[in-house]
């Protein structure tokens, strides 16, 4: 018998991407960066998401980006490919070189641009489906793309193909009716939650983990969070969710998303380079300012974080 796929748990990192000085992937620092995440205990990598900034790459370039993660991982920790793509058919191209690159599974979001009812949503994870070559996890962002509703997630979650969903809409009441709904027919079906401000209460609620933008730059802190509240130790799993709370508030607040990550996560020794999307001189100052008070915040977490408490 073939081995068993590893599993889906924990937390996934939706890191970004650095780019050198031409504005072209910086292959070595994003090798360093991957080796770094895996050190700090994350347990899984989720490269091309929303964070990753995905829409701002080519198609070749996303397929490389996925090459270089799944390569440098080499089987340490799973690789949830992000292979969102124009339609149907380009998606489904990416889901077969993102299994023979080795990811684990893809999430795959919504359609985006075009307004879509709720039966074009299943038909169009309908037909991926039936013809994915790889596990695929439902992802659903309802700020950026079409929603998937609760009856959609029932229907699709009969497809054997479909193992999970990665939730980023933060309704942690949704996250509980969908729950309810999907695991009496799919006891292993995978919940993961894209909302870092409240990976607490959605892991009580039953989430296996979580995709969260605050890992991308404080791994040890989120890594923490999941480790006291899976052992229970909910006191200090609260205290530091409150500190993810400030960073993911501070970094969302200090430039359109995800610059604040990219910033951030350069205050951790990483040089990501300037992003894609030109920025005014106001926008700038106004990262440069953010970057000061993030940086003291930072040190501060990791100063805590220092005196682990025990979990049993």
């Amino acid at each position: 018998m073939p081995p068993a796929a590893p599993p889906i748990h924990g937390i996934f990192t939706p890191h970004m991407v650095p780019l050198d000085a031409a504005g072209e992937i910086n292959e070595v620092e994003l090798r360093r960066y991957v080796d770094w995440l895996i050190e700090q205990g994350i347990h899984g990598l989720y490269p091309n998401g929303s964070t990753g900034e995905f829409t701002r790459f080519t198609a070749d370039e996303r397929r490389r980006i996925i090459e270089i993660v799944c390569e440098q991982t080499a089987g340490r920790v799973p690789v949830l490919a992000g292979a969102a793509e124009a339609n149907v058919r380009e998606t489904l191209a990416a889901c077969e070189a993102y299994r023979d690159y080795g990811a684990r599974a893809v999430a795959i979001v919504s359609p985006f641009y075009y307004k879509l009812s709720p039966e074009s949503v299943f038909a169009y994870f309908r037909d991926i489906a039936i013809n994915s070559p790889i596990d695929v996890t439902l992802y659903n962002i309802p700020m950026f793309a079409s929603p998937i509703d609760l009856a959609t997630i029932r229907r699709l979650a009969e497809f054997e193909r479909i193992i999970g969903i990665k939730d980023s809409s933060g309704d942690l009441a949704g996250m509980m009716r969908m729950i309810e709904a999907v695991r009496p027919l799919r006891p292993n079906f995978v919940f993961l939650t894209g909302w870092d401000a409240v990976l607490v209460p959605m892991l009580l609620a039953g989430c296996q983990g979580g995709t969260h933008a605050t890992s991308c730059f404080l791994p040890e802190l989120t890594r923490a969070v999941y480790d006291l509240t899976r052992a229970g130790q909910l006191d200090a799993a609260l205290r530091l969710q409150r500190q993810v709370l400030a960073l993911f508030d501070l970094v969302f607040a200090a430039g359109d998303f995800p610059e604040g990550v990219r910033m951030a996560t350069s205050l951790r020794g990483f040089d990501f380079g300037a992003g894609r999307q030109p920025l005014t001189d106001r926008q700038r100052d106004q990262l440069a300012d953010s970057a000061k008070q993030l940086d003291e915040q930072i040190k501060q977490v990791l100063a805590s974080l220092q005196a682990p408490v025990p979990v049993s």
